[in-house]
């Protein structure tokens, strides 16, 4: 009787794991980043280094419903919050059924997680001094703690097919106890269409971003494969009027090409900002370009790249990531 209990005990433990699912994912990468700027003190080229790992867990239940939960673990070089001081990141919890997923908590919002909107990074570390930089600010899934008194998202998405489409909403003080200025509520909305596996097109929006009020950013994007190995891209962001200390609004021009190994990608962008230079005392021109590359090992990558910002500063950086 005791070895039929023991036996049937460890039978349900058997079943109740392989019905959930556990896993640890992310990337870790590092190298060099070089900034030419006149600091006093300061390095021009320092070497950065970063390691994620994503703990994910899972169930589903009998009438196929997903439920799902997350926290990130993060260190980055010379972070005051994710570097010796790194620890875990405020969690989210997710549903998912029939290709409609629901998220609660530290929430990968909805502009933040548009197709198109990152492209024009480059290198190993996936930067972008035209584009990504001058995008406006607007919350996204944070890889630290909170510094909020109370903050909550909400994030819908829906897929089908070839479309997208993605709303999200984050409260950075739903308790009201925080007396800072940033407390209005984000919303945000995201689509995206990939058409014939050549065309690709998003828009995305966000309103009050960040919590600021007033603060609100329009994203139009297209990507089009004129080769198996070869894309070109327009994207164009709003970032609000740069009199209100905004970005103001950029274009840009990318692409990428693959040689025929297979294995190295060559990539590049050119973009312009309106913002007025004499109001935005961070520009010295209206112009900023980059060019990058980035060879495949299978599971890894080599990355480099060199750009130059609206400053007219040069920045330059050389690594490898790889993904687990």
């Amino acid at each position: 009787m005791k070895k039929a209990l023991i036996a049937s005990t460890a039978l349900l433990l058997t079943a109740g794991v392989a019905a959930a699912d556990v896993t640890i994912s992310g990337y870790g990468r590092t190298g060099i980043i070089y900034y030419d700027q006149d600091v006093p003190g300061l390095n021009n080229a320092q070497v950065i280094s970063r390691l994620r790992m994503n703990l994910d867990a899972s169930t589903s239940t009998d009438s196929g419903i997903d439920f799902g939960a997350r926290f990130r673990l993060q260190w980055d070089q010379g972070s005051s919050t994710r570097g010796d001081k790194a620890s875990t990141n405020a969690g989210k919890l997710w549903i998912s059924s029939q290709g409609l997923t629901v998220e609660v908590g530290n929430v990968d919002t909805a502009f933040d997680s548009n197709g198109l909107i990152y492209e024009t990074e480059l290198g190993a570390f996936d930067r972008s001094v035209g584009f990504s930089d001058v995008s406006g600010a607007f919350f996204a899934y944070k890889s630290d703690a909170y510094s909020d008194v109370d903050r909550v998202g909400v994030r819908a998405l829906y897929t089908v097919d070839n479309l997208t489409v993605q709303g999200s909403f984050v409260d950075p003080d739903q308790s009201g106890l925080n007396e800072t200025e940033f407390t209005e509520e984000e919303f945000g909305v995201s689509i995206d269409y990939k058409w014939d596996d050549r065309l690709e097109l998003s828009a995305a929006a966000a309103f009050n971003g960040a919590g600021i009020d007033g603060n609100d950013i329009f994203f139009l994007g297209a990507r089009y494969a004129v080769q198996e190995n070869a894309r070109v891209g327009l994207n164009y962001v709003d970032a609000g009027d740069e009199e209100d200390g905004f970005d103001g609004a950029t274009v840009a021009i990318y692409g990428d090409y693959t040689l025929a190994d297979g294995r190295t990608n060559l990539e590049g962008y050119v973009a312009y900002n309106d913002a007025d230079r004499d109001i935005a005392t961070w520009k010295e021109t209206n112009t900023s370009f980059g060019i990058g590359v980035n060879y495949d090992l299978g599971g890894a990558r080599l990355g480099a790249s060199i750009q130059r910002d609206y400053a007219k500063n040069t920045t330059a950086d050389m690594g490898v990531r790889f993904n687990f």
